[in-house]
């Protein structure tokens, strides 16, 4: 439950035409419901401004589906991230208007329309095309939580012209997210064009020596430039959510 739909409880018992019961049945679930093998964090949403998230991976398709529909009856939007396309299938299939995020590795139950939250616009920097799964579960955090995002594709350092010709973009950005493999470099070279926050998400793709990620995460950590923050290896969803949240309005 969100704020708007507790506010509006709330003034309909005040105003005598929502009875106390019912009112209580409403309420009945916070903060927390509790399932055989989940207990579903409906407070969420009212302590900080988005349900709670499904990590799917390890999951089966049934507690998916028993978890978020659990999770819908909040009236919000419903992220389930890392699920494969199998259980993807089977999930869509169950809930009513769910629909698979391919590239982003998603399910996406969306109950609320967009409505633009944020201070400006947060642009996502993805270095090569194997990132984008990463850079995609970035994008898709940021605009469930209600946030304008452009997504900028294949700029790594190899290229740095490519990045050079984005200038605008990023200079015009409330927010930036860099996401790289390899070494990593991307997300210091991002810090020093732009007086932004930079949240940096280092991936797992690169040949042997990035040691699935290791290396590009410690690159970033030790980055040149200044107000460039980490998430874990491969961790888009993080990102994403940091992102939305330093992009923020007002607080919740």
């Amino acid at each position: 439950m969100d704020q708007k739909l507790l506010t509006e409880l709330l003034r309909g018992v005040a105003a005598g035409e929502t009875p106390v019961d019912e009112a209580l049945r409403s309420l009945q679930s916070l903060p927390f419901k509790e399932l055989p093998f989940a207990t579903v964090d409906h407070h969420r949403q009212l302590r900080e401004g988005f349900p709670e998230v499904v990590l799917g991976e390890h999951k089966s398709s049934d507690q998916i589906i028993a978890i978020v529909a659990e999770l819908a009856k909040g009236g919000g939007n419903v992220l389930v991230t890392r699920v494969d396309p199998a259980k993807a299938e089977i999930v869509v299939a169950a809930l009513e208007g769910a629909r698979h995020e391919t590239e982003a590795r998603a399910v996406v139950l969306q109950q609320k329309p967009f409505q633009d939250s944020g201070r400006g616009q947060i642009v996502v920097v993805c270095a090569g095309t194997s990132d984008l799964p990463v850079a995609r579960e970035a994008v898709l955090t940021a605009e469930l939580m209600d946030n304008r995002v452009e997504l900028v594709v294949d700029v790594g350092v190899a290229g740095i012209h490519r990045l050079m010709h984005r200038y605008e973009t990023l200079r015009a950005a409330s927010v930036v997210v860099v996401v790289a493999g390899m070494e990593g470099a991307l997300a210091s070279v991002v810090g020093g064009m732009v007086s932004r926050p930079i949240v940096a998400v280092p991936t797992s793709i690169g040949y042997g020596a990035s040691f699935g990620g290791l290396a590009p995460l410690l690159g970033m950590l030790n980055a040149c430039a200044a107000g460039v923050t980490v998430v874990n290896i491969d961790n888009g969803f993080g990102a994403g959510y940091a992102a939305a949240l330093i992009n923020r309005k007002e607080p919740v």
